[in-house]
């Protein structure tokens, strides 16, 4: 009995200990986090003594001012030649000559490839002689060019008085023969031979008109083949320069064979793509600035010609054309270019100084000025105009932005000193 009451006790003694473990944890747990939070704080009203502490930045301070500016309509685009043509050959035959190359300059009409002529000449000649043997028939001199009256040609003359001479023996048969002085049988001769002599006229006026004809074939074949000798020399249909030379010397060409490309660079097509949205602040007449990579310091300028009348669906854009004047031949056609448009559309807009803008990460940032603490804030830039730069979004005309000074660093939330 006396065990059975040694062993209660002891086990009651290790229950109260058991359970007095997990209160001891808790609260140690809590007096670790007072102690935190206390220091915490401390080190928070410690920071914020350190920054209202801080020495001020030295900064000018301007406000966002507004203006009325025109805006321009910004595009990209590339350079065509005014004209650009493959020249061909219009005859067969073996290359005589190549007389210019690629980048040389060419005049409208300059020769720029021969080809031998033997055998277009040989062709010449053969129908100037079937000219001249049709002009013979028909019994034309040096200054005439054809047969104004059929009745005229020899060959007529002939058939004409044979045909008189037979109608005259005829009459008179006839008129014999109705006086019973000659027989039935020279009556019928006679008109035998007179209706013989009319069909023998009528073929010589059309054999005189199918000379005529065989004369306008004629003169029309000699045209072609003189034209065929003249197009042995392959000429250059206006001036330019060279593009591509497709041809060397004994190369053996048949018609429309390709031998030079030739462009005229001066002036030159710009082709430029436009939002849709701007459509009514382009016109034709305008006036077009364009700049390229190849000259950074230079910038050219030249008027709209033409406008597309139809937007493509894909991008919403439709195209313009202008014409940009290349004397100095410092453009080339294929360059890309940025092209400005200067509109009528006149709007509003913020500007703040070029120094008042920091750029970083790929974004463009201010400082504003409230109270004497600096805020930074993301804007998005426009146009440029001089010392100035346009502000799309992020700040309203009227607000004060920092501008540092020399050696100063703007930092958002430091305090600002105010310099003049």
């Amino acid at each position: 009995m006396v065990e059975h009451t040694g062993r209660g006790r002891i086990l009651a003694a290790e229950a109260h200990s058991t359970r007095a473990i997990p209160r001891i944890f808790i609260a140690t747990l809590l007096i670790a986090l007072v102690v935190g939070s206390v220091s915490c704080s401390r080190g928070a009203a410690g920071k914020q003594a350190d920054t209202s502490s801080a020495k001020p930045v030295s900064a000018r301070v301007v406000e966002a001012e507004q203006r009325q500016v025109r805006r321009n309509v910004e595009s990209v685009g590339s350079l065509y030649p005014y004209e650009e043509v493959a020249v061909s050959s219009e005859v067969e035959g073996k290359v005589e000559q190549v007389l210019v190359d690629v980048g040389d300059h060419v005049t409208g009409g300059q020769p720029i490839v021969k080809v031998v002529p033997t055998e277009l000449q040989l062709t010449l000649d053969q129908q100037s002689a079937s000219l001249r043997q049709a002009r013979a028939r028909l019994g034309l001199g040096e200054n005439s060019e054809d047969l104004k009256d059929v009745s005229m040609a020899a060959e007529v003359k002939k058939a004409a008085a044979d045909l008189n001479d037979a109608e005259q023996k005829y009459n008179r048969a006839k008129s014999l023969y109705q006086q019973g002085l000659v027989p039935r049988q020279n009556y019928d001769e006679a008109e035998a031979r007179y209706n013989a002599a009319r069909a023998a006229y009528d073929l010589s006026v059309q054999a005189v008109e199918n000379l005529r004809a065989q004369l306008v074939q004629s003169r029309a074949s000699t045209a072609l083949a003189q034209k065929k000798v003249g197009d042995s020399i392959i000429r250059a249909p206006f001036a330019g320069e060279v593009k591509e030379r497709n041809v060397t010397q004994g190369q053996y060409l048949k018609v429309q064979t390709p031998v030079m490309v030739i462009v005229n660079a001066d002036p030159l097509r710009v082709r430029l793509k436009v939002p849709e949205k701007m459509a009514a602040w382009v016109r034709p007449g305008q006036m077009v600035t364009v700049a390229v990579e190849a000259y950074p310091d230079r910038s050219f300028s030249g008027k709209i010609t033409r406008i597309n009348p139809s937007v493509e669906q894909q991008t919403r854009s439709f195209e313009v054309e202008a014409l940009i004047e290349n004397h100095e031949r410092l453009l080339k056609p294929g360059f890309f270019v940025k092209a400005s448009i200067p509109s009528s559309n006149v709007a509003d807009a913020v500007f703040v100084p070029r120094s008042a803008l920091l750029y970083v990460y790929g974004m463009y940032k201010v400082f504003t000025v409230q109270g004497d603490t600096l805020k930074e804030r993301e804007v998005k830039i426009g146009e440029r105009a001089d010392e100035s730069v346009e502000v799309l979004e992020g700040l309203s005309a009227g607000e004060r932005v920092a501008i540092p000074i020399a050696g100063q660093e703007l930092k958002d939330g430091a305090r600002i000193e105010v310099v003049h």
